[in-house]
């Protein structure tokens, strides 16, 4: 571990933009590596985007079909030989607490590479992630490298709003993608995790572009505001709607759907406010978790907003969707919510969580056909995994 104490102090004392040179001069010293290269997954989840380059660059490799693709997917280290090179290309996966970021790739001499020194290799690559996470305040370049295309105005004031792409913990794991990545509209949700709860709120603002986004950033700021003043579900939606009316005058509106979760005993308190909805995957068995519907945040003045229960068990999938995922409609004119989507979440059950709603984004289009989706889509999924003593320690 002194090899890798080494790298993250290098790490830390180095310039923002500068991490990748740092590791690279740090693996070929200790390593003797002969080339390093960093791919980050671009939004839609569809690439990984080189780093170093000019933005949007062309040189990128398939989530699907590539080494870095299947180390990125399965989350562990993939060893491809290159007998007339008398190398290996090891490619590791880039993660932080669950948040899947991309792959370093390394190439070494096959006489240098042992299985022994993967571990190290794993760890350089968890201290970079940190470091890249902390250096995203002060640069642009890692952000640029997840693009494949620019961002209309109002995608990149939702990415902004978003906390992760995924996010794991002892007693849950967490995935979401949004759809299209580089054009979307009101869509967006938001989780935090504390020492005893999780609260995870879907949200969907009325309109297109720059409106959408608006209202949406708002609306989710709102939540936020409410719920680090520590008030309770029922207070956070009571907050946001007046925010939002105060603003809009009921103009305009945000659906959302509001959770919270107890790690302890898995009890959860639920306001439905609007359009998103839930389906839970329990014991193969797909069914819609019914909510009363509530009005929507901001259509009128001093809304009340009333909790409803329900609990999660150990092995329960949650499936969190959009309007834009359950009202799509096939060419015979089939609403995907009404028997797609339970099909595609039944498919993959044995998929991770980070991977189920590209999967079902996915089936969604070829559920829509060949026409594009007239609406952004949202896909969240939860797994459930309950809290032991040893999640209760940490």
């Amino acid at each position: 571990m002194d090899t890798f104490a080494a790298v993250e102090r290098a790490l830390r004392t180095a310039a923002p933009h500068a991490l990748l040179h740092v590791v690279t001069a740090e693996l070929c010293e200790r390593y003797g590596a002969r080339r390093v290269e960093l791919r980050l997954a671009d939004h839609s989840m569809r690439s990984l985007q080189i780093v170093g380059t000019a933005p949007f660059a062309t040189d990128s490799v398939p989530v699907h079909d590539s080494p870095q693709g299947r180390a990125f997917g399965a989350q562990e280290a993939v060893v491809s030989d290159d007998p007339p090179a008398r190398a290996v290309e090891v490619h590791l996966p880039v993660t932080v607490r669950g948040d899947r970021m991309g792959v370093l790739s390394v190439t070494m001499p096959d006489d240098g590479f042992t299985q022994a020194v993967m571990p190290e290799l794993l760890h350089i690559c968890e201290a970079l992630g940190h470091e890249i996470v902390v250096a995203d305040r002060d640069t642009d370049l890692y952000v640029l490298a997840r693009r494949a295309a620019r961002f209309t105005l109002a995608a990149e004031m939702q990415w902004q709003l978003l906390p992760g792409r995924s996010c794991a913990r002892p007693e849950f794991s967490l995935g979401a993608q949004l759809e299209p990545a580089y054009a979307i509209f009101g869509d967006n949700y938001d989780w935090s995790a504390s020492a005893d709860h999780l609260t995870l709120a879907i949200t969907n603002g009325m309109g297109e572009g720059m409106e959408a986004a608006l209202l949406t950033n708002l609306a989710v700021n709102a939540l936020r505001n409410a719920r680090r003043a520590g008030l309770d579900l029922a207070g956070q939606a009571t907050l946001a709607d007046q925010a939002v009316y105060a603003q809009y005058q009921g103009r305009a509106h945000v659906s959302v759907l509001l959770l919270r979760f107890d790690l302890d005993t898995g009890a959860v308190e639920a306001v439905d406010a609007g359009s998103p909805r839930l389906w839970r995957l329990r014991d193969r068995s797909v069914e819609p978790i019914p909510f009363d519907e509530q009005l929507p945040l901001g259509m009128f003045e001093d809304t009340v907003y009333t909790p409803q229960h329900f609990t999660v068990r150990p092995g329960d999938r949650l499936l969190f969707g959009s309007d834009g995922v359950y009202d799509a409609v096939s060419p015979a004119g089939e609403h995907y919510g009404d028997r797609a989507l339970a099909r595609a979440l039944t498919s993959t059950a044995l998929l991770p969580p980070t991977q189920v709603p590209g999967a079902v984004l996915r089936e969604l289009a070829g559920h829509h056909g060949q026409s594009p989706l007239d609406d952004d889509a949202l896909v969240v999924c939860l797994d459930w995994y309950g809290r032991t003593e040893a999640a209760a320690a940490d």
